[in-house]
């Protein structure tokens, strides 16, 4: 029997909520912004927060098991960080107080600041970006002022390698800018030949993951910078596979010119269901000048006596603001109690692991599942879910299947250049039995493609909601919930 809705379960009359007399005059609410009909649920207290607690029970989160979603980065996130976003000062504070009211809250960002230049190798750095896709817009727009006050103007190409992120040539082609596809090499790199044919006096930048989506670090990175540099473009690396490298390489050491870092993946912040984000951007020297507008700085370094006092810098060829008061405050403060937890050596150990979990996993099943370029991966690796000897299953199947065995399904026909991609990311923060107990069940599943494919396809078999017409769910979207339309 269906779980009656919380409309059905609605009584006229009903109340879960009593509110206090006002202490101020009541004003009545215009009536422009008033619906006639608006069919609200008459409850009790219990019945809301019973509804509420089911549907919390039927989602998957990473507090309930591994969430391997390739690329993602879905760690754990330790609940100091949560702690430390809710201290009154930095929750109840608002972004238009005076500068004099919120420095605990401006040491913060700068001392982040400091952190993820430290951390990257770059010169400045903004906090603004609100998302990862945000701070490659930021980045494009920097390398388009950047060539224009120079007059170059003919400079409108970009380049982005076929393992790149999905996001960049949108970036780059809503920012208009001519979007050139860079194809890999045999062994997953950039195709130096390739590159070299497309570096000319029109090349504005090229936009590079590194580690790329297959999770391989590119074998080339130096000379790939090095072949763009030389034709007057410049590079910009996508920082969201940065779990890789904490505390082992610095990018703007390679040469980067600029980056963004996915501070909800790489230093721990929930961000399943499509928020919160931030996506900082870190520039080289040269680059300093076109940050957004503003950038948190000391503005008195204070002596013995007196602290320093933290404002904002203006820089002087700024492409302007990109998001509203510095940001997402509430994420900018999990990460910094994330860095500030694990110090320097920690935050190595989170790649090293991430690194070791990953090559870990994919030792256990590489050989029953296809790995398309055979090399020691790093955060993450992509396989093949689909078998010439179990014609019809595809990578879907495998992936529905795995919700039955209590594993978030990871990444899905991404990146494109692998037939029926899976795009596994364990991260640092899964133990060794949870990892067997994925590769177990990835195992078991390719031998039921091969003896029960009517298992596969049909999965899931125990979860809330079977298998959905996603294309149907994508084109007519249900974003809120209602009583039933002959209710």
């Amino acid at each position: 029997m269906a779980e009656p809705t919380i409309y059905e379960l609605s009584s006229p009359g009903r109340q879960g909520v009593r509110f206090p007399e006002p202490d101020v005059p009541q004003s009545p609410l215009p009536t422009e912004f008033r619906r006639k009909d608006l069919p609200l649920p008459e409850v009790s207290e219990v019945d809301v927060v019973r509804h509420f607690t089911r549907l919390s029970q039927k989602n998957y989160g990473v507090d309930i098991g591994i969430y391997p979603l390739g690329s993602c980065t879905m760690k754990y996130n330790p609940k100091i960080n949560e702690a430390a976003a809710r201290l009154p000062g930095f929750a109840f504070t608002h972004p238009l107080q005076p500068e004099d009211t919120v420095q605990g809250n401006l040491y913060l960002m700068y001392a982040l600041q400091e952190w993820l230049m430290e951390i990257s190798g770059f010169a400045g750095i903004t906090l603004q970006p609100a998302a990862g896709a945000q701070g490659e817009l930021t980045g494009v727009l920097i390398i388009q002022k950047y060539h224009a006050d120079r007059g170059d103007t003919k400079r409108k190409r970009i380049l982005i390698p076929d393992s790149a992120h999905g996001t960049n040539p949108a970036t780059s082609s809503m920012s208009g800018f001519e979007v050139v596809s860079l194809p890999s090499d045999e062994r997953g790199n950039v195709d130096l030949d390739a590159l070299k044919g497309l570096c000319d006096e029109n090349l504005a930048g090229l936009m590079l993951t590194n580690p790329n989506t297959l999770g391989l670090f590119d074998e080339h990175v130096v000379e790939v910078i090095e072949t763009v540099h030389a034709a007057g473009g410049l590079v910009y690396g996508d920082g969201a596979n940065m779990n890789a490298l904490l505390g082992i390489v610095r990018p703007g050491d390679l040469g980067f010119d600029i980056m963004h870092f996915n501070l909800h993946k790489t230093f721990s912040t929930p961000h399943g269901g499509g928020g919160p984000g931030s996506g900082p951007v870190a520039v080289c020297e040269k680059l300093v000048d076109y940050l957004p507008d503003p950038v948190v700085t000391i503005v008195d370094p204070g002596d013995e006596e007196t602290p320093p006092l933290y404002g904002y810098a203006h820089p002087a060829r700024t492409i302007g603001p990109i998001k509203s008061f510095q940001g997402h405050f509430g994420i900018l403060v999990r990460a910094y109690a994330y860095i500030a937890m694990h110090g320097s050596q920690g935050l190595r150990n989170i790649a090293e692991m991430a690194v070791l979990n990953a090559n870990y996993l994919l030792s256990k099943i590489k050989g029953t599942y296809t790995l398309p370029y055979d090399r020691k991966c790093m955060h993450e690796f992509v396989v093949e879910g689909v078998w010439e000897d179990a014609p019809g299953v595809r990578a879907l199947d495998v992936s529905k299947r795995l919700i039955d065995y209590g594993v978030h399904p990871p990444t899905n026909y991404f990146p494109l250049i692998v037939h029926e991609a899976l795009m596994i990311e364990p991260t640092e923060t899964e133990s060794l039995e949870s990892l067997d107990y994925f590769a177990d069940a990835l195992l078991k599943i390719a031998e039921e493609a091969h003896t029960q494919p009517e298992l596969l396809h049909e999965a899931p078999h125990h979860s809330p909601v079977r298998r959905c017409d996603e294309v149907l769910a994508a084109k007519q979207l249900i974003l809120r919930t209602g009583p039933k339309p002959n209710a």
